[in-house]
């Protein structure tokens, strides 16, 4: 069997040439970084599209923001959302889509509508969330967050942050093995920028090591994030396109399966290279 390829009953994903690119896709009106400019059905099914002949290997459908102090969205607002775009998407495309999302209903719409991949930030805090990952055997991505997007920001602490996050992303793990999820569908994320500082997001960076040890796949999102701005001194999240081609090359070398990204080509290239100096042998 070959390691680089997972395969389920809805989807295929080769991560040969690892990290695979995850697009963005917020369907949103109030996202931190591109807040309304998809959140029409035609603008969002033609940035799909372009996405994937970008080379993205995913299409993330994000039907509620999470920036810090977004308020939760209703079920049915996040379906009326996202369900039309994946529906035309899914059969359009040859890659999986997965469904940003924390919200069950919302997962199970999804994956009837053709979503074959559950990202969420909460890792499975929803109950019927890893049950539903179980019994459709679709792989779900689980996020660290320290409490919600109303309030993980304010003063987020740890006793060992690269610890804490380690040890809840693996207690998440297990409950999904012991759910009925095969180990290989699970990713983990240590989740930048969700209840962390500046600091708690460059210690994490520094030890993604730990992380990848774990012998599950792991998804690192940095995209134009704040502590990317903080450091180039962009200031417009659109701006920090290089600065997150950065994080993406060092997610290469730091063999990370999957970044999650809003601008394709740039990452791309980062990937692309950061590989060909890793295999040529002088």
């Amino acid at each position: 069997m070959n390691k680089n390829i997972l395969s389920w009953p809805t989807g295929r994903l080769d991560f040969t040439g690892k990290p695979i690119i995850m697009g963005i896709l917020n369907v949103t009106p109030d996202s931190f970084s591109d807040g309304g400019e998809f959140f029409d059905v035609e603008k969002a099914i033609a940035h799909g599209i372009e996405m994937a002949n970008a080379g993205a290997a995913i299409i993330d459908i994000g039907p509620e923001s999470t920036r810090p102090g977004s308020q939760r969205i209703a079920s049915a607002e996040q379906i009326t959302r996202a369900i039309p775009i994946i529906e035309r998407l899914s059969k359009q495309l040859q890659i999986p889509i997965s469904i940003d999302t924390r919200d069950y209903e919302v997962a199970r719409t999804a994956l009837d509508a053709g979503a074959s991949i559950i990202n969420d930030i909460t890792a499975g805090s929803d109950p019927q969330m890893i049950p539903l990952a179980a019994k459709r055997n679709v792989p779900i991505i689980l996020m660290h967050m320290q409490n919600t997007p109303e309030t993980m920001q304010q003063s987020p602490t740890y006793n060992n942050v690269v610890e804490d996050v380690l040890q809840f992303l693996l207690a998440r793990a297990s409950a999904c093995e012991q759910a009925g999820v095969k180990r290989e569908m699970i990713i983990i994320d240590p989740g930048i920028g969700f209840g962390k500082t500046f600091e708690h997001n460059i210690e994490l960076l520094r030890n993604l090591d730990k992380f990848t040890a774990t012998g599950y796949r792991v998804l690192l999102g940095t995209s134009r994030k704040r502590f990317i701005g903080q450091i180039t001194g962009q200031s417009n999240p659109a701006d920090r396109i290089f600065g997150t081609a950065a994080t993406t090359a060092y997610a290469a070398m730091k063999n990370i399966d999957i970044v999650r990204v809003h601008d394709i080509l740039p990452n791309l290239e980062a990937v692309k290279m950061i590989n060909a100096i890793k295999l040529t042998k002088i």
